[in-house]
This record gives C-alpha cells, structure tokens and sequence, in this order.
C-alpha cells in the first residue's frame, strides 16, 4: 500500500517547502510515501472559478488510478483526533488499496472530483492556505504513523 499526497499548485513558500520535504522523508520510513503536484493551470486568471475548478479536476482525475481509495481534504469531510486519524489509515491500509489524499486548488473541487472521491476529511473547521494545509496533512501521516508504532512523538 502507497499513500499519495496529490496538490495543486507548487509551494512557493521555501520554509514550508523545507518543512515538507523533512516530513516527506520522515513519512518514508514507515510506509511508501508520494507527494504528486499538479502543475498550476496555466492562464488560470482568464478562468471562471467553474472553469478553473473544472481544469483542475481534469488534471487530478488523471493522475488517480482506478484501483486508489481517494480522500479529499474538504472543509465538509469529518475530522478526527490524531489517534482516531491514526486508527483511521490502518483500517485503509490493512485494505491494501493505494491511498490518495487530495488538496484542491483555491476554489475547491469539480463535481467529477467529488464524484470520483471514496470520502472526505477536515483537517479543521479553521482555514488555511493551500500551501500550509500540505505541510499540516504530511505532518498528520507522520503523526499517525508514530502513533500506530506506538513511538513517542504524539503527546495524549
């Protein structure tokens, strides 16, 4: 089972950037980890919020694999303490099915998207920039992660 974080965007913020890539690699130690990102839409300002949203879709619908359990990051989806997060992604990853996590761009999810989605989750009811949302859900895997091997980086 692999876990693949799909984002829209590239992260612009080198701080954040360095952070990510140190979880990534983090996150590499328990389970086969990939950040996928989704190259921003190009003349992305002479589109509708509809139409930017439906290139966006098109562009995260291709890189998902008909086999892949998907899970939106959506302000909708339920959220979780950590260790019920945690127990949340073994039960995925005992299904032995890809798992993909998706950021979406600005503007949210196409209704292709949603359609093709086997659920959603909140990281919080609060709302952070799309680039600070990557370094929160790679942060959580790890945590998660931690938590499952009963290792001493989650405080209760």
């Amino acid at each position: 089972m692999k876990i693949v974080l799909l984002v829209t965007g590239k992260t612009t913020d080198a701080r954040l950037f360095s952070l990510i890539e140190d979880y990534q690699q983090r996150l590499k130690h328990y389970v086969p980890f990939e950040l996928v990102v989704i190259p921003d839409i190009k003349n992305a300002k002479s589109l509708s919020q509809d139409q930017l949203k439906t290139a966006e879709g098109e562009a995260i619908l291709s890189r998902l694999m008909p086999a892949m359990d998907v899970l939106l990051l959506d302000e909708h989806g339920r959220e979780f303490r950590s260790i019920e997060y945690a127990e949340f992604l073994q039960k995925k990853m005992a299904s032995g099915k890809d798992l993909a996590l998706v950021i979406g761009g600005a503007y949210g999810f196409s209704e292709a998207v949603y359609q093709r989605a086997n659920g959603k989750i909140s990281l919080s009811q609060m709302t952070f920039s799309h680039q600070m949302i990557r370094l929160m859900a790679i942060e959580q895997l790890y945590r998660a992660m931690t938590i499952l091997r009963n290792e001493p980086y989650h405080h209760e």
